[in-house]
């Protein structure tokens, strides 16, 4: 794992970005997994002036985020489809046919039957099948919220897991309330990569920025590796990078930690 701390969030999100760019060149065809939320927005934007001012290619690339909220269509300005195409897609050369978001609509399936339901379950496997087919994701992008989760792998979920529908928990629901009008109109579900798919990522980069993100970067990176932390399962991958700013890193203190 490294852990690198820069000075501000406009720091990290440069290297961010200079590391994705950097795999793009060396592998056109490049799989990327993708997140969302605030954090990765100023990597998205490096993303774009690299395209824009020294052309870097997207034409190969294929990409698969995280997740998406349940019950928000693609058009919603809350979905996941719709930040990606507002952050990224619109501004870059990708191809439409080689992005991947998980689908949030499932017509009138019942809460009680989410887990089970043919439709849901048909999804999460065919999310992981069309993964496959790419030969995997070369790097993937991560958050982390402030309980430790990455997408939506909410504290208990198994490291094992794999892409399936999850209820949120009421502090990620409360984080995420600044986005939408109230409390009450945040989606309680999504669909999203379990910890176990992350893993097989060849290459993970999880940023994180803020002083409201140091407990979770101290557990993810020098706690034990637990159910309870989801992130602190990158302990266990061959090639874990973690970029901060310095308040994220205010309560690391272990030896490795290099500073940008």
């Amino acid at each position: 794992m490294l852990v690198v701390v820069h000075e501000n969030y406009d720091a990290m999100s440069r290297k961010g970005a200079e590391v994705i760019a950097s795999r793009i060149r060396r592998k056109p065809n490049l799989v990327l997994g993708l997140a969302t939320g605030s954090t990765p927005v100023g990597v998205y934007k490096e993303l774009i002036s690299l395209h824009r001012n020294e052309g870097l290619d997207f034409s190969k690339v294929v990409t698969f985020n995280l997740d998406e909220y349940v019950g928000l269509p693609p058009e919603h300005d809350q979905s996941y489809h719709y930040f990606m195409k507002d952050n990224l897609f619109k501004d870059i050369n990708i191809n439409p046919s080689n992005v991947h978001v998980p689908q949030g609509m499932f017509g009138d399936v019942k809460i009680s039957s989410f887990e089970t339901d043919p439709k849901i379950v048909q999804f999460c496997e065919w999310y992981e099948d069309e993964m496959k087919k790419y030969g995997g994701i070369d790097i993937q992008v991560l958050g982390i919220g402030g309980n430790g989760h990455i997408a939506f792998n909410e504290p208990g979920s198994s490291i094992g897991s794999r892409t399936r529908i999850k209820t949120l928990t009421e502090k990620t629901v409360a984080d995420n309330a600044r986005f939408f009008k109230t409390a009450n109109d945040v989606p309680r579900y999504a669909i999203t990569m379990g910890v176990g798919t992350i893993m097989e990522a060849k290459e993970l980069l999880l940023l994180a920025n803020g002083a409201g993100k140091a407990d979770a970067i101290k557990a993810a990176v020098e706690g034990p590796v637990t159910a309870m932390c989801p992130a602190s399962a990158l302990q266990l991958h061959r090639k874990a990078i973690i970029l901060t700013d310095k308040p994220a890193a205010t309560k690391l203190s272990a030896e490795f930690v290099t500073y940008g």
